[in-house]
Formats: C-alpha cells, sequence, structure tokens
C-alpha cells in the first residue's frame, strides 16, 4: 500500500493533477485496475497535503453485472458509490451490432458519466489507466494509426468542462495485480463480448514476447513518451538516469 500511494502521489505531483477542494470522481468499471485507484486514493486522501473528496461512479452496460459488493467496499471505505443503469451493452451489441464496438462504447460510457458528474457539480474524474496501458496505448497508434500519440497523463474536455486525470500511469500491470489479490478487491467479472479479442490485446501479447528478448522494452518506450515529449507528458521532475526514469522494473513487482 505504502509503496503505490507512494507512485500515486509521485505521478500526481509530477503532473498536478489535484488541487485543494477538488471533488474527483473515481470511474469504477469493475475490472481490478479501477478498485486499485479506488482504495490507493482513498490511502492517499488521509494524509495528502491538498485536501480533496472521492466519489466511486459505476456506468452499468446493462450486461447483467453485479456491482453489490463494490458497494460494500465503498460502504467500508466511506466512499459514496453511484450506480448509473444503461442499455449500452444490448444497444451496441444486439441492436446496432457493431463490428468495431470499442469506440462508440467508450463515447457512450463517457456520456452518462460526465452527464452524472455535471449534476453532482464534480469536474475532475480519475481513470485507472497505469504504466502498460500507456506503452500498449502509444504502440497501438503507431501500428495502427501510423502517428506518435498516446492519451494524456491530464486531459482537459472543454465541451464539457470535466478533466481526467490518471494517477496511476508509475503503476505497472503487474503490481496492480498483486495489490488486488492481496486486498481481495471484489473484481467483477467483464461480460464484454468484445473482452480479450481486440487490437489491444493483440499488442499486449505482442508485448509480452518482445519483453522476453528486450527485458526493458516498455521502460525505454516510457521513457522516450516523456522526453520526447508527447503533448504534456513532459513531468515537473524530470527522470535523472535510466534507474530513475523506470518505474516499470519497480512497479511490476507486488
Amino acid at each position: 500500500m505504502q509503496h503505490l500511494c507512494g507512485l500515486l502521489r509521485r505521478c500526481i505531483d509530477d503532473y498536478h493533477m489535484i488541487e485543494p477542494g477538488d471533488k474527483i470522481a473515481v470511474g469504477i468499471s469493475g475490472g481490478k485496475d479501477s478498485l486499485a485507484l479506488l482504495v490507493l486514493l482513498r490511502e492517499l486522501q488521509k494524509y495528502y497535503p491538498k485536501p480533496f473528496t472521492l466519489e466511486a461512479m459505476t456506468v452499468d452496460m446493462g450486461l447483467g453485472m453485479d456491482f453489490s459488493a463494490i458497494a460494500e467496499l465503498c460502504r467500508r471505505l466511506d466512499v459514496a458509490y453511484t450506480i448509473l443503469k444503461t442499455d449500452i451493452g444490448p444497444l451496441i451489441f444486439d441492436v446496432r451490432k457493431e463490428k468495431n464496438p470499442c469506440s462508440m462504447c467508450a463515447k457512450m460510457r463517457r456520456g452518462a458519466l460526465h452527464g452524472a458528474m455535471a449534476e453532482k457539480g464534480i469536474t475532475k474524474i480519475a481513470l485507472g489507466h497505469h504504466y502498460d496501458d500507456a506503452v500498449e496505448t502509444f504502440l497501438l497508434s503507431l501500428f495502427y494509426e501510423g502517428r506518435i500519440s498516446c492519451f494524456q497523463p491530464v486531459t482537459y474536455l472543454s465541451r464539457t468542462g470535466v478533466t481526467q486525470i490518471r494517477p496511476m500511469l508509475y503503476v505497472g500491470e503487474k503490481a496492480v495485480a498483486g495489490f488486488s489479490q492481496r486486498y481481495r478487491l471484489p473484481v467483477v467479472e467483464n461480460r464484454c463480448p468484445a473482452d480479450k479479442s481486440t487490437k489491444r490485446q493483440e499488442v499486449k501479447e505482442l508485448l509480452a514476447q518482445l519483453q522476453r528478448a528486450y527485458p526493458d522494452l516498455k521502460t525505454k518506450v516510457f521513457g522516450a513518451m516523456q522526453r520526447l515529449p508527447l503533448p504534456e507528458w513532459a513531468p515537473a521532475h524530470p527522470p535523472r538516469g535510466r534507474n530513475s526514469a523506470i518505474r516499470g522494473d519497480a512497479t511490476d513487482a507486488p
């Protein structure tokens, strides 16, 4: 807990993610990443010098997923929890029969979240993207779109007035998985028909193969993203030397 909270704090400070008095919604999908983010932010909230409030929100896609265990976790954490009931899943897969559903699904989920946030006067949302997600997204853009791009650590959406933050960018996926198991987080089975059959999954598997021959590949890609830098990726405290730049090696261990 202490180690991962330290990584969260470093990322938050590097990219000025939190300001005093922020009301932050945590987008909870039911997966290990968003649940780990919620628990870590709740712990960080206890001693972070800039006071902020937290609220958890889930978009129920209408795929029959049970979020009652997450509601109980939020009760124990003393964090307000809202489940937004929608028919996004049936609409995309049964009615429209989308061949490439992920983009439309993301837009519709984002719209539902932002609408609920506006009703509650919340303008900042924390998302559970981690170190590996960033590297995979960078390679997805390069391989399939022919451009150098990735989501940003902090993104302001002018149309809705919402700011997205990604505090777990210094935490590797293996560390998230280990944390989830150690603290027995109530991960909900993903019932999305497109799960594990996307271009992202292909890149994830390719990276796993390449890592066996080039163990520091992800570290180099992530470091390049910060040094180039991509828009808004230059940290407030630039990494000094290889060891300080490599957060993947340190964070991959639970």
